[in-house]
């Protein structure tokens, strides 16, 4: 899972595992480890009508509806977005780069401008 924060907006991209395993468990996270304690992003699924977020201590969970996850899963809506305050969110698939990168994106969705 990746996160972007730029201002007031939070993006979350998630692989295809980790949105099967949102379906599945309801819950998926990661994390960053600093020095005195990890910084912890999470999307957990709810039973809310809405998408947001909260931010407490150390960790950023994005709360999604059950609704939102169902949906998400079984076709090919690439993501939502809502408001949590001032702050934008988005939580989307994360496809495989066009252009080259280091990254492992095994696990990523197939983007759809590729053409083969």
């Amino acid at each position: 899972m990746k996160i972007r924060i730029k201002d007031n907006s939070i993006r979350f991209r998630l692989t295809q595992s980790e949105v099967s395993e949102l379906g599945r468990s309801g819950i998926v996270s990661s994390f960053t480890e600093f020095v005195d304690r990890p910084f912890i992003y999470a999307i957990e699924k709810t039973k809310d009508a809405v998408l947001s977020a909260a931010f407490i201590e150390n960790r950023i969970v994005m709360k999604m509806p059950e609704a939102m996850v169902e949906e998400w899963i079984s076709t090919d809506i690439v993501g939502f977005d809502g408001q949590a305050g001032l702050v934008k969110l988005l939580v989307e698939k994360d496809f495989v780069c066009i252009d080259n990168t280091l990254e492992d994106q095994s696990d990523n969705y197939p983007n759809p401008n590729l053409k083969c």
